[in-house]
């Protein structure tokens, strides 16, 4: 990707004053460079499918010379060609692999399906094994049992399991013994309102020449309880020769599904190391159920679950269909859903009596890690965001906007929302591309 390399390499050198010069020499829409008064940069939120249509309006409109931060609902390696650009001026950001056991999960990963995990693949594999681990613990495929246990075989203390050792961790648990697992994604440590306490990104660019992406660069973050906190049993019943039940509620269709399949995969990939060895006699019969990525179907999959008696649930995968599911499904049938990717706020809110867990990190910590990369590693001083119409997108939106007014002394011009499945995104794209409200 030579332009690529060349254009943020020159940027680099010609430092914050003169990239400033060079984008006023533009003649089209454009921030920084349309002479119109727009924003240097854009932040867009939401999912490749309704993505590829918005980026091909934003190229028609602009020339590029916004930088453009996408987090990571929208990586997807073949969106330049779909888009027909080389997305050149997109940097992204994601919950990244940055877990003590990341390489391990990678290796089992490609020795199953021949090919490199994608985005937030670790943070399915996670939420599985800690579910496997915790239905081990309870001895029952009981949804309060296994929400009792979540905490206990995740957060410090007892016998270390990882990917590498998960058949020996379920037959520790099944035998009551207390086991701390430590993930792919993260150390894999529940806080208070069941997100993890400690997290790494990624900041990541679009390689156009390989249809793929590239992590350009991975850092960690803690919350304020890196040991994480919240109840949990003191012990573990246990028990052996028997079936355990699980969920993978997760997009195989829809918008999401481009990162959904390798998702699926990953989640699967637990319940087949546990039913290769049968570990105390115990094996895993999974659930699968394909959300489309829609609030409706997500609903409906999610009661189809209920009634087949699953007690816990790799899933959803977007806030949007999470939200529901777990208010609608997973709360009032007293069943554990933790989700692998739906990072919006008002999970983290839900009153759901603790059988809401999250592998992926929340947006508040998102929202931050957004807003230091436009403001010091793009050098940019004014953006206008376009967010996909739902709790994910605005949540993150407001999140950004407000972490890089205050603590970067950045200016917001606006938030722009948009809907999935537009037939066209002109009008967004010019709102979010004209200068400040008044």
């Amino acid at each position: 990707m030579v332009r690529d390399i060349v254009r943020r390499d020159f940027l680099k050198g010609v430092g914050a004053a003169g990239a400033a010069g060079l984008t006023g020499l533009s003649g089209c829409i454009g921030g920084g460079g349309g002479g119109g008064g727009g924003p240097e940069g854009l932040v867009v939120i939401g999912y490749p499918e309704s993505g590829i249509q918005l980026f091909r309006d934003y190229y028609s409109a602009s020339d590029g010379s916004e930088e453009i931060l996408v987090p990571d609902g929208l990586r997807s390696g073949s969106m330049p060609g779909q888009v027909g650009n080389d997305m050149a001026n997109v940097t992204g950001t994601a919950p990244a692999a940055g877990g003590p056991n990341q390489e391990t999960f990678n290796q089992l990963f490609q020795d199953e399906y021949g090919a490199a995990p994608g985005v937030f693949t670790s943070q399915c594999y996670d939420s599985v094994a800690v579910q496997l681990l915790a239905n081990a613990a309870a001895g029952e495929n009981s949804g309060p049992a296994i929400k009792e246990q979540m905490r206990r075989v995740a957060n410090p203390g007892g016998m270390t399991v990882g990917p590498d050792n998960l058949v020996e961790g379920v037959e520790a648990a099944a035998n009551g013994e207390d086991v701390s697992y430590e993930g792919a994604s993260s150390s894999v440590n529940f806080n208070e309102q069941g997100d993890p306490a400690e997290a790494a990104y990624s900041i990541w660019e679009f390689d156009a020449a390989n249809n793929g992406t590239t992590d350009v660069e991975t850092q960690s973050f803690e919350g304020d309880n890196p040991d994480g906190n919240g109840p949990a049993a003191d012990s573990g019943p246990g028990g052996s020769d028997r079936e355990m039940t699980v969920g993978i509620l997760l997009p195989e269709t829809g918008d999401l599904a481009a990162v959904g399949q390798p998702m699926i995969q990953a989640a699967q990939i637990p319940v087949m190391q546990v039913n290769d060895a049968n570990p105390a006699g115990l094996s895993v019969n999974a659930e699968i159920e394909d959300t489309q990525t829609s609030p409706d179907a997500g609903v409906s999959a999610a009661q189809s679950l209920v009634s087949a008696g699953v007690p816990s649930v790799c899933g959803s995968a977007s806030s949007g269909v999470n939200v529901p599911v777990s208010q609608q499904a997973f709360i009032p049938n007293e069943i554990v859903g933790c989700s692998p990717s739906s990072t919006a706020l008002s999970v983290s809110n839900l009153e759901d009596d603790d059988f809401i867990f999250r592998t992926a990190p929340s947006d508040f910590l998102q929202g931050r890690v957004m807003a230091q990369v436009m403001a010091e590693r793009l050098e940019v001083s004014s953006v206008s965001t376009l967010f996909v119409n739902n709790d994910y997108g605005q949540q993150l939106s407001e999140r950004f906007s407000n972490v890089f007014a205050d603590q970067f002394d950045g200016e917001v011009y606006n938030q722009v929302a948009f809907n999935i499945g537009e037939s066209s995104y002109s009008s967004v794209i010019e709102s979010a591309l004209s200068g400040p409200e008044n």
